[in-house]
């Protein structure tokens, strides 16, 4: 009896304490139930070792951009920005689409509406509006440059180009039409297109440096038009068997041709303010057309000013859209997964590693081992693969090999900044720091931008010393 006793005198005692903890949180003296319910819900580590910080968004990110010192989270209905250093949330908007604009000095947030003309400029930190316009169709982002078009009707459209936290307009130009396809935040332009990593996304580098010259598809004819100067440089309508491409400050017309069951492939790159061509080559194939008679329907691979084709002999070949030259061929059984203007990353016939190359001269800058179907991407910052078995991701330096980071997970690579990257799995997000801050690697003294004229010190096509200066003096 005393026993029992016993017993019910702790149940008592535990039934007291708990009506008090009750009565204090109803009170709002103390309430520890927030802080109880957050160690249930707390999740799992998304990586081995820990990252700095993890955070759960509001939900599934549509994109992940690091800009200056937050972090921007695109979601369906709402975008969010969250400290780079704590990942605490500093602010959250309702918005169908969102985009980062400027570098990491001078970055923005452009966000609006889906079927709603206009957007909004704000500024990462507090989410307060910088500017608003309540006219534009369509936005582009860059890392140096803000476009947005706004039309009067179908047919009368004008482009305008803005610093990414200019008040003022850098210059306006008009266009036939952009109204039809072209809405909402980055709407395809005729240019290249990446090549696919699994488990990185393909916005992980964030935006990039404007290119000399943007192609607009309207109607069936591409407008070139040049972003240091906003003329409108050609106004051309493709051939039937051409594609047309806008790289490296040229115009490219691809063609293919299909004879004796097979399609036949010429590149012909033209100075886009004479329509004179300035290179040609024959037998690339670009990976433009499908195997139903040759249509061309895909831009060419490729990043920045170069293309990725695929030579007669099956040899990978990466070619610079300026002049055309030859900047990589890979070796037989080789596979290219990444270039930029820098670099590329090529997969060995062995399938054991991930070579570093420089183009160029394909220098051999580094070899990291990895299993056969690791993916990779470059950055300015870091070169990012993605391995398997065991699941990792791995961060290096582009020009050394220099290991960065290196994680045991199966998270994806969701952005790169210049001292670290956000991870994601699901609705968890995580920043890595990159080991040895004061040892992280410094991009290109432009931080890898060209000015809006160029890239790669390449002027734009305005410059009457040519587009390289090769006319002028000394």
């Amino acid at each position: 009896m005393a026993k029992a006793g016993g017993l019910g005198g702790w149940r008592g005692g535990l039934l007291l304490a708990l009506a008090a903890v009750v009565a204090l949180a109803a009170t709002g003296v103390w309430n520890p139930f927030p802080a109880v319910w957050d160690w249930v819900d707390r999740s799992e580590p998304i990586s081995e070792p820990d990252v700095v910080w993890q955070q759960r968004v509001g939900g599934t990110p549509r994109s992940v951009t690091i800009a200056g010192d937050t972090v921007v989270v695109e979601q369906r209905t709402r975008v969010e920005a969250r400290s780079l250093a704590t990942g605490a949330r500093l602010w959250e908007r309702k918005a169908d689409w969102a985009a980062v604009a400027g570098g990491d000095a001078d970055p923005v947030v452009v966000v609006g509406k889906l079927l709603v003309k206009g957007y909004e400029v704000l500024d990462p930190t507090t989410g307060a509006t910088r500017r608003r316009n309540g006219d534009a169709v369509a936005v582009w982002t860059y890392r140096n440059m803000l476009l947005d078009a706004r039309c009067v009707d179908a047919t009368d459209c004008t482009v305008s180009a803005w610093d990414p936290r200019g008040t003022d307009p850098l210059w306006t130009a008009f266009v036939p039409g952009v109204r039809s396809g072209l809405l909402g935040d980055n709407p395809g332009l005729l240019g290249t297109r990446r090549l696919d990593a699994v488990r990185i996304d393909e916005e992980v580098a964030g935006p990039e440096p404007v290119p000399p010259l943007l192609g607009f598809p309207i109607d069936g004819r591409v407008h070139v038009l040049d972003t240091a100067t906003g003329r409108v440089l050609q106004d051309v309508e493709p051939g039937r068997d051409e594609r047309l491409s806008v790289v490296g400050g040229r115009l490219l017309r691809i063609t293919a041709r299909s004879q004796d069951g097979t399609c036949y492939f010429a590149i012909s790159g033209r100075d886009p303010a004479t329509g004179q061509e300035t290179w040609q080559r024959a037998g690339i194939n670009l990976r433009t057309a499908d195997n139903a008679g040759c249509a061309q329907r895909e831009d060419p691979h490729g990043a920045r000013n170069v293309l990725i084709g695929v030579a007669p002999d099956a040899r990978e070949a990466v070619l610079d859209g300026y002049d055309g030259r030859l900047l990589l061929v890979t070796a037989a059984g080789e596979r290219l997964l990444a270039v930029d203007d820098r670099y590329a990353l090529v997969r060995p016939g062995d399938r054991r590693a991930v070579v570093g190359r420089e183009l160029g001269g394909g220098r051999v800058r580094w070899t990291r081992p990895t299993g056969a179907k690791a993916g990779a991407a470059l950055t300015p910052y870091a070169a990012v693969i993605a391995d398997e078995k065991p699941s990792r991701l791995v961060a290096l330096d582009p020009r050394t090999g220099r290991e960065l980071a290196s994680l045991r997970t199966s998270a994806n690579a969701l952005a790169v900044g210049p001292r670290g990257m956000i991870i994601g799995e699901g609705r968890e997000i995580g920043y890595v720091r990159f080991g040895g801050a004061p040892g992280t690697p410094a991009p290109p003294r432009d931080g890898g931008v060209p000015g809006p004229g160029g890239t790669a010190g390449i002027p734009g096509p305005e410059d009457s010393c040519g587009p390289k200066r090769e006319l002028c003096p000394g």
